[in-house]
């Protein structure tokens, strides 16, 4: 036996953690990371499937050799094993892909729930890579109940006293209805926390002849009462030509 077959025996021995052990968690953290992915990806967010399929596999990649990849080195020094170094840095590097998915536009802050969800399937890969499957599995179900989940509560709730909704408006410029509306939602109790104007377009009454002009403004109200009579009201004000209401959505995905 030569020196190539002497150092090629220990490379692919299947006994120094590269069993079918190994490959299994990293096959379970490759299907939970893109259960994840794919909920994700199906939402259009800005890290979708391969993202979060590439953070599972490589912490849980991380982990294994974390766990078994030093066992030579601790033969030849003596020097105990602490697989928990390389887990700690996984967790510190993994900030900065969560930390690049944030950011904030006119002070609403986006990207939270996904930099969250990149976090959560880090550590769903270190719990496969470290020999423990069922929490991974555990990890993942709490993903899909949170953020499929809970929105369906909060929009069931959305409309009760003191919650947060937004008022979507078209309307006919030129007609001083912005202010005139946003007086309204003052004198009913409601608070307008955000206003956001769509271009103008040109409007589809042919007896203005292309003089008059169509807006459209999304406000974000919070009140202690129902939305509901201030909707009811814009309906028939002159100019109006679309009032529509619905839960505030969270800025934090």
């Amino acid at each position: 036996m030569n020196i190539a077959q002497l150092l090629a025996v220990p490379l692919f021995d299947p006994g120094i953690g590269q069993g079918a052990r190994q490959f299994t968690e990293l096959g379970i953290a490759l299907l939970l990371s893109s259960l994840i992915g794919l909920e994700r990806e199906v939402q259009q967010k800005s890290a979708g499937l391969r993202t979060h399929t590439l953070v599972g596999v490589g912490s849980a990649l991380f982990m294994e050799v974390s766990i078994h990849g030093f066992g030579a080195v601790t033969a030849l020094t003596g020097a105990p094993q602490d697989p928990s170094r390389v887990a700690a840095q996984i967790v510190s590097g993994i900030g900065f892909i969560g930390g690049g998915l944030i950011f904030v536009r006119r002070d609403a802050v986006r990207g939270l729930t996904t930099a969250a969800t990149i976090w959560l399937t880090c550590a769903l890969g270190m719990a496969c890579g470290g020999g423990l499957p069922l929490l991974g599995a555990a990890a993942t179900l709490v993903h899909f109940l949170v953020v499929r989940g809970f929105p369906v509560v909060t929009r069931r709730m959305a409309l009760v006293p003191g919650d947060r909704v937004e008022l979507h408006l078209s309307y006919r410029t030129r007609r001083g209805l912005l202010g005139r509306v946003l007086e309204l939602c003052t004198k009913r109790g409601f608070r307008v926390t955000d206003v956001h104007i769509e271009p103008e377009q040109a409007s589809a009454d042919g007896r203005e002849k292309g003089k008059a002009k169509e807006a459209g403004v999304v406000l974000s109200l919070e009140g202690k009462g129902p939305a509901y009579p201030l909707v009811e009201e814009l309906t028939f004000w002159d100019g109006i030509t679309e009032v529509g209401l619905r839960a505030h959505q969270d800025s934090g995905d």
